[in-house]
């Protein structure tokens, strides 16, 4: 059985700040800002290139008869980059207040950089160049093509 993952939940206090940070500083892509039942507001975003997106919603949780996690309770979301240096300078350009690129060693996929939403979820940047010439979207097609 095939699975992907696509869509992650995400604590924040403020949907519709939530929402205007990460399209208009971190530049994501809103697929989804409506009402989907009576009560329940959904706004689905998605970095430009990925297959997995975050969701924000106040009624998320309760639908999977769970507790809520605390706004800025997650920590470690990671996106990937084929050019650190490139993505650090659009990101900034936008406004948001990111880390200086850290190289913890010269190989790829060592060097990161760092920032927090407003309820203070913390993502990496990861820069991984294989990606400008291997997009993950293809590598795992292959690897499916391989497995028939």
């Amino acid at each position: 059985m095939a699975m992907t993952l696509e869509v992650l939940p995400l604590p924040v206090s403020d949907i519709d700040r939530a929402r205007d940070f990460y399209r208009d500083k971190v530049g994501f892509h809103v697929d989804i800002d409506q009402e989907v039942m009576p009560g329940m507001r959904i706004v689905q975003l998605t970095p430009p290139g990925s297959g997995c997106s975050i969701a924000l919603g106040d009624s998320i949780w309760e639908m999977a008869g769970d507790t809520r996690p605390a706004p800025g309770s997650y920590q470690g979301l990671q996106l990937c980059v084929a050019d650190i240096k490139a993505a650090h300078a659009e990101l900034t350009a936008r406004g948001l207040e990111i880390s200086e690129p850290v190289v913890y060693a010269p190989d790829d996929g060592a060097t990161f950089m760092y920032f927090k939403d407003p309820d203070g979820n913390g993502w990496a940047v990861q820069e991984y160049r294989r990606r400008a010439t291997e997009p993950l979207h293809q590598l795992l097609t292959d690897q499916a093509e391989r497995q028939k």
